[in-house]
């Protein structure tokens, strides 16, 4: 095989708690806002200051105010018809989130499988999410084809934005999972100003960023920004280590009043030594369970795992004196892979270490693959929001276009493990010679895909309470495989309907339709029909201290057809998974989230989800995902000891499972893992004005966990670990 490819069967069922943990949440979010109401107001947003302490408040929020997240108009989330979460910079900060995939592993309602220290995909409400956008315009990746996108480093980032269910008047195709989109930093200061960090942490963890921004004209309307950093680290993994470069340079320009031009570029290199390529083996022959140590590794000395991203951007905003603003994005991207590694999947006598295949007819135990891949993505994005009236009130109109090619060539040579080849498991370290390649070849699913689209949504305001959003998007889809040619126009409606029904509370409703193109290949070789559905929303939010603090109770349910399900097998002439459409899957749940400052001391993130995931059958969907889970973070700058800010979080998970083919494909045998939680705590105390030093502890209790209960391999999540920074901010 070319590489190891997740396989998921499911099985079981799962009792519905969704009402009972939506009346808890009710609880949870009323009860904290009304606590938070009766604070005396002068420690909230109502303090009248300055325009610069207000921005330092805003600035160490865990809040965002306004976004553009889910509709492309601004507005406050309380106004969006559907459930987001926004992390900000100093969330990240707080939490020490320094790459996307902390932010995910962090986020209400998302959790990840991970099939090895290099690749995690994370999945909403059941389903994979394939869309991961940056300033809004997306970017889509094969799952087994993963080229670090998670990995990327949040300094480059002023925030995530994250939007649960289907997003298709912001995406066009995607499955109703998310939406993932990452907002640059750019260079909004006309004096120089900026910070530098230097971090140390477990397993000789070094890291180092300097951000800067300075003005490039004597009035400050030509400014530029710089971000540089540095990390090398090992592992609790033994071998295994990994180091990261990247830069970032952005110029922003007020070409006039009301105009402003942004050009930047963003360079990043991830070099891992090493890496265990799916896993260590789970099972003895005799069904008992291979306990190695969590550092055991698989990979020889000869492996690796290198990847290089380069983006050029553009952005282009203008502002009309009526209200009217128009915004032009336009990015070109390039992705590189170069690896090679090995990984063993079989099963293995307790005495003797023979190996046994998972696959029958299939005698191998391993294998290993030299990978190279190159993706590059060209896009446009423009779009036109603003005001107009119609009927004696105002309401707000938002139209736009977008064009994104993406041409996706990945190149492989591989080859077999034979039991006989690896010899005695129980003897084995890694010791295995590497490969003599042969030439490496298009893989199958080497692809270029062409999006054109048009879309267009309206706020209509029907009443001072009442508040409506229509609109649609049209989309040309269009693939060209080696082999094949494929082509669907889809129009994807959304609606939803807000009711501001108190002070600070609104209820809402949503609908849109799902159609997401489908990488995975049946038995033929043959790509998949798209999936097709309904995503319904509904739910209830309110909005404090000038939406300093925000909280959400949202019911939702997912109706899919042709949805693509592993069978458990590989064809042996591509090395593909082989997957079969599924009919009837429903995915419904509850999910709720309290976000912000509950006074100017205490921040705040808590946040849950519970959902039932079927086919028509009412076997379980994707049951390596937890069905119920909830992350808690929390800051709390002491009054008296204003300097010092302690805190600390709880991410809480339930059961997951797996069942997969057992030794030569004879039954299946359930790979499991109970439910844990993990305990972090940090503290940072403020030297000076201008230098704070910060400790995180993370995993306190030290908890043993499998990422990667989807397969017959074991990725165990982090141990206890630590790390300590200082930051200078001038």
């Amino acid at each position: 095989m070319s590489f190891k490819d997740m396989r998921v069967r499911e099985a079981g069922r799962v009792p519905q708690r969704a009402l009972r943990l939506s009346l808890l949440a009710m609880l949870v979010t009323s009860g904290i806002a009304q606590a938070a109401e009766t604070q005396n107001s002068e420690q909230t947003l109502t303090v009248d200051a300055s325009a610069t302490s207000q921005q330092d408040q805003a600035a160490s929020d865990y809040s965002v105010p306004v976004t553009r997240a889910g509709t492309k108009m601004a507005l406050t989330a309380r106004d969006i018809p559907q459930s987001v979460t926004l992390v900000s910079k100093q969330r990240m900060q707080d939490q020490q989130l320094q790459s996307l995939n902390d932010v995910m592993r962090n986020t209400t309602g998302i959790k990840g499988v991970s099939s090895d220290m290099d690749r995690t995909n994370y999945y909403s409400r059941g389903f994979i999410i394939d869309n991961y956008m940056t300033d809004g315009i997306p970017t889509t990746f094969a799952s087994r084809w993963n080229l670090g996108d998670a990995q990327t480093d949040t300094a480059l980032y002023e925030r995530i934005e994250v939007v649960r269910g289907a997003t298709g008047l912001m995406t066009g195709p995607g499955n109703p999972s998310a939406s993932i989109n990452m907002v640059r930093k750019h260079a909004d200061s006309k004096e120089f100003t900026g910070s530098l960090e230097a971090g140390y942490g477990s397993w000789n963890k070094q890291r180092y960023v300097a951000d800067l921004s300075a003005p490039l004209s004597a009035e400050g309307n030509v400014r530029g920004r710089i971000v540089a950093g540095y990390q090398d680290r090992n592992s609790f993994i033994e071998r295994y280590g990994a180091d990261k470069t990247f830069l970032y340079g952005v110029v922003d320009a007020d070409l006039t009043d009301a105009t402003k031009l942004s050009v930047g570029y963003e360079y990043s290199q991830i070099n891992t030594d090493s890496p265990m390529w799916s896993g260590s083996p789970r099972w003895y022959t005799d069904g008992t369970q291979i306990h190695a140590r969590r550092g055991y590794n698989t990979a020889p000395d000869w492996a690796y795992n290198d990847k290089e991203f380069k983006k050029l951007f553009v952005n282009l905003q203008h502002n009309f004196d009526n209200g009217w603003n128009v915004t032009l994005n336009g990015t070109h991207d390039e992705m590189v892979l170069d690896s090679k590694q090995l990984y063993l999947d079989g099963y293995f006598d307790r005495n003797t270490g023979a190996g046994v295949s998972s696959y029958a007819n299939y005698p191998v135990v391993g294998g290993t693959g030299y990978n190279t891949g190159k993706r590059k993505v060209d896009a446009v994005d423009a779009f036109a929001s603003g005001p107009y009236e119609l009927l004696g009130r105002q309401h707000e109109l938002m139209l736009g276009v977008s064009y994104n090619r993406q041409d996706n060539k990945y190149y492989s040579a591989w080859a077999n493990i034979s039991s006989d080849e690896l010899g005695n498991f129980n003897n084995y370290n890694g010791n295995f010679p590497e490969t003599n390649w042969n030439p490496r070849e298009p893989a199958s699913d080497t692809q270029l895909v062409r999006q054109k689209s048009a879309y267009v949504a309206t706020r209509i305001n029907l009443a001072d309470p009442l508040h409506v959003i229509v609109g649609a998007r049209y989309t040309n889809w269009n693939r060209q495989t080696l082999n094949a040619e494929l082509e669907k126009n889809n129009t994807t409606p959304y609606g939803g309907v807000i009711w501001d029904f108190y002070d600070n509370w609104s209820a809402y409703a949503s609908y849109t339709s799902v159609f997401q193109p489908q990488d995975y290949q049946d038995a033929s070789g043959a790509y998949l029909s798209p999936v097709i559905g309904k995503n319904y929303e509904v739910g209830v939010k309110s909005d404090w201290f000038n939406s300093r603090l925000t909280t959400t109770v949202s019911l939702f349910r997912s109706e899919l057809d042709n949805v693509g399900q592993s069978t458990g097998q590989t064809n042996p002439e591509t090395g593909s998974a082989i997957y079969v459409g599924k009919k009837g899957v429903v995915s419904r749940g509850v999910e709720f989230e309290v976000n912000g400052a509950l006074t100017d001391n205490w921040q705040m993130t808590f946040g849950g989800t519970s959902y039932v995931a079927e086919d028509a059958d009412g076997e379980r969907y994707n049951s390596q995902l937890p069905r119920t889970s909830f992350n808690l973070f929390t800051s709390y700058r002491l009054p008296m000891l204003d300097q010092l800010t302690l805190g600390g979080g709880v991410n809480w998970q339930s059961k997951t499972y797996s069942d997969v083919g057992g030794p030569d494909g004879n039954g299946t045998w359930r790979a499991r893992q109970g439910s844990y939680t993990l305990v972090d705590l940090f503290a940072r105390y403020d030297v000076t004005k201008n230098l704070a030093l910060q400790a995180n502890l993370h995993n306190l209790f030290d908890k043993a966990y499998d990422e990667n209960v989807s397969n017959g391999g074991i990725v165990y999540g982090e141990p206890r670990n630590f790390s300590v920074s200082a930051t200078y901010r001038f």
